[in-house]
């Protein structure tokens, strides 16, 4: 998950993308220079939600079904670039790729998000995976849906742009603390048992 967020970044930054006014999928634009590092770099994001639903414990189905769809939708909004400055309706023209990959990268973004959820709410779920993720659905679902009504209601702006920053950020914050807790959650447990 560091390295796609790093490779990501990376593009981003370092792309003639418009910077906070544009969406950060403009830095897989095919004639960006840095097209291949966002590629890469999402690729690999979508390869980590895809491992963090694995290594969901399995009373979480649901949380580990919107993840894997997370990912799958990842690699979607990928594979398929939008056009240069990735118009989107209502307020600009938009072609066929441009709806398929902004709607999968809203597919994706909502999956995580509802999978956040899913395990704030699942009663089985470990209680600090359960923190967590109330935590990062607070933070989330009023950011998400502040990027709904802005995109609809202002449409390509510095609003849109930061809001989709903050939202991305708490997804991959969200990710990189559940597989930490994850990976050191049983050793705890087994520690605190032979104690």
């Amino acid at each position: 998950m560091i390295a796609g967020t790093a490779a990501v970044t990376v593009a981003v930054v370092a792309g003639p993308g418009p910077g906070l006014t544009g969406y950060v999928s403009e830095a897989g634009v095919a004639d960006s220079g840095y097209a291949w590092t966002y590629r890469i770099g999402v690729f690999a994001l979508a390869a980590a939600l895809m491992l963090v639903a694995a290594a969901l414990p399995a009373v979480l189905r649901a949380a580990a079904a919107l993840l894997t769809f997370g990912s799958l939708a990842t690699l979607l909004s990928g594979a398929v670039t939008c056009s240069a400055g990735c118009p989107l309706p209502p307020f600009e023209r938009a072609t066929v790729a441009d709806l398929v990959h902004g709607g999968a990268s809203v597919a994706a973004t909502a999956a995580v998000v509802f999978a956040m959820i899913a395990i704030a709410l699942a009663p089985a779920a470990d209680r600090p995976l359960r923190r967590v993720a109330t935590v990062a659905a607070a933070v989330a679902l009023p950011l998400a849906g502040a990027v709904g009504l802005a995109m609809l209601a202002v449409g390509r702006s510095s609003l849109v742009g930061t809001l989709e920053r903050l939202l991305l950020a708490v997804a991959v914050l969200w990710g990189l603390v559940t597989a930490v807790t994850l990976a050191v959650g049983p050793v705890a447990t087994r520690r605190a048992r032979s104690k």
